[in-house]
């Protein structure tokens, strides 16, 4: 039950009997202060100021209008044209009886539902994946998961950078290497692990391309021969795509995402459609050519000295771009994939880009009119200089380095709190705090801002961070087994009663459960779930306070057993969708 939804289907209702035009929005939201009510209608003023007439009697004639006797305790006008509501304790734990028997806790799926297909992650497998992959792949599986929950059909696609003249690059050293340890070894020999670390290979490999011109020249007639299918560089290639996937799998692995390898589809899978697309945008009448390239020019994109900004589809020299295999990809995700929304979780910088490339894609009818494109973007992680996050000395943090250091950070953590703890159960708990940390950190910003990345921080015991919620669900989960030993494991469902202000605060918090579900689902923002979880763990050390639970009289404690049960179950889900592990012992 989507309270926030029912409410904003009342007031629609209500809005067009007092001759608001029709798509007025209500504006239904929680309420910040609670002892106004528990929602605000704020649509009013927008409304009257339409119509140019009074807000507060336009709010008094929709109040009349409203049916919500079934609904609310009261509905009262406030300021200039707000509308507060507070809802019937009666239809409060009637809501809450529901939720508690309902393993969705409230959420309904989505109707209709649609096909999703989200693109993120996207290394290039030129490289080890390091700390700039991490918000993107991230946010990306939160989205994947709350999406998921919500009904849809959603396709995950990663879309690797496996392709382009870099490989030709690394091509060139491979062999070098192959042929080194072929002359040591006095014959031929099979292919070895040579690039155990992908960051130093390719560091190598561009440290001879730049001094080295026979290098430089060889790697070029790579990439010429890898463009024309040689089979022989197709298959020096592959082994370099295959080891570097094998680093990403394994990162993967370690966050515990759910991308696996049947997700991978990278540039390389759309060469053969390349030229057929830059044909087509020419059949149509967008291409233009501009020194020596293909290009598309739409008005709606100027630079700051008027100019038209082109999309170059086709560089002079015949290769490729990005754009190219991003219009490829939107063609192939609409018309085989049959893609209703498209989501692109990649930096906030490429937002021209991807405007560009969503403009070029509909006017060419590479996607349909209403298939939604969107650019879910997302800011920076920086460190403590408001620079972007690197190691003392400069270098990229590769994402493995990341991960140990916060799991070792996480196991003295535990063993500091814990010490008693088994070494096995040091170390799980360990390892889902330490990752915990770093993706609740990711996902509790806005994801359209930058952040600085802190140890402390992350790992803070309080506050909005991952171990305070793992915290706070295991004990919540102890309750339970104090319980038992206070009054045996007999435990049959109860009537919800409220009997106190802190009880009926958290009731009203855990059905809003279903509502920021929703909203995260409709407007990629995870850090609304995240707000929530932080407020609801706020909202039960409220309740727990002042509503003793085992202390209780029998019919009064088995109502708070089940808002206790109902509010872990809440966090559990919520961390889950967020791809955060939960443990019933900390």
């Amino acid at each position: 039950m989507n309270l926030r939804r029912l409410l904003e289907d009342r007031f629609g209702d209500a809005f067009a009997r007092t001759g608001v035009p029709e798509g007025t929005p209500a504006l239904v939201l929680p309420s910040n202060r609670p002892q106004f009510g528990d929602y605000q209608v704020n649509g009013v003023m927008a409304a009257a100021k339409a119509q140019k007439i009074n807000p507060r009697q336009l709010a008094e004639k929709i109040v009349a209008a409203a049916e919500l006797d079934d609904l609310t305790e009261s509905v009262e006008v406030a300021g200039p044209g707000f509308i507060n509501i507070t809802l019937k304790d009666e239809f409060l734990t009637q809501r809450t009886a529901e939720a508690v028997c309902d393993e969705r806790l409230g959420v309904s799926k989505a109707e209709p539902s649609q096909t999703v297909v989200v693109d993120y992650s996207c290394p290039n497998l030129a490289k080890e994946m390091h700390v700039g992959h991490l918000r993107s792949t991230i946010i990306g599986d939160a989205l994947v998961r709350i999406l998921e929950f919500m009904g849809h059909n959603v396709i995950r696609q990663n879309h690797v950078g496996d392709w382009g003249t870099q490989f030709g690059m690394l091509i060139a050293h491979e062999k070098d290497l192959l042929h080194e340890e072929a002359l040591k070894r006095r014959g031929t020999i099979s292919y070895s692990l040579l690039l155990r670390d992908m960051e130093e290979f390719y560091k190598e490999a561009k440290k001879k391309f730049d001094a080295d011109p026979d290098f430089a020249q060889r790697a070029r007639d790579y990439v010429v021969k890898l463009q024309s299918g040689d089979e022989d560089i197709l298959f020096a290639w592959r082994r370099v795509v295959d080891e570097s996937l094998n680093h990403c799998l394994a990162v993967y692995g370690r966050l515990g995402v759910l991308l696996v390898g049947n997700d991978i589809r990278g540039e390389s899978a759309y060469n053969d459609d390349l030229p057929k697309l830059v044909d087509e945008l020419n059949s149509n009448g967008l291409l233009r050519k501009s020194r020596g390239a293909q290009c598309v020019f739409l008005d709606e994109f100027r630079g700051k000295d008027g100019e038209l900004l082109p999309l170059i589809v086709r560089k002079s020299d015949g290769g490729y771009l990005y754009a190219t295999t991003d219009l490829a990809a939107i063609r192939y995700r609409t018309s085989q994939l049959k893609a209703d929304r498209i989501l692109y979780v990649t930096d906030s910088r490429q937002g021209l880009h991807f405007r560009q490339v969503f403009a070029v894609a509909q006017k060419a009818r590479f996607a349909p009119q209403d298939v939604s494109l969107e650019h879910v973007a997302f800011g920076m992680m920086m460190g403590s200089d408001n620079r972007p996050f690197r190691t003392r000395e400069g270098e990229t943090i590769k994402l493995m380095d990341l991960l140990d250091e916060v799991e070792q950070l996480a196991l003295d953590l535990v063993r500091q709190k814990n010490p008693d703890l088994p070494e096995d159960k040091l170390r799980q708990v360990a390892n889902a705090v330490g990752i915990g940390a770093v993706k609740y950190t990711d996902l509790a910003h806005n994801r359209t801002s930058d952040y600085v990345f802190s140890w402390d921080k992350m790992l803070a015991l309080d506050g909005n961070t991952a171990p305070y919620m793992q915290y706070a669900y295991a004990r919540i989960r102890s309750i339970f087994r104090k319980g038992e030993e206070v009054m045996g494991n007999d435990r049959s469902m109860a009537e919800i009663t409220i009997d106190h202000p802190a009880e009926r605060a958290l009731i009203v918090k855990l059905l809003q459960f279903p509502e920021t579900v929703a909203t995260v689902a409709d407007e990629s923002l995870p850090h609304l779930l995240c707000g929530y979880l932080y407020e609801l763990s706020g909202t039960f050390m409220g309740f727990y306070e002042n509503c003793p639970v085992l202390q209780s009289d029998a019919p009064t404690r088995a109502s708070r057993l089940e808002l206790c049960d109902l509010t872990a179950r809440t966090i559990r889900r919520a961390l889950n969708l967020l791809g955060i592990e939960t443990l019933e012992q900390m």
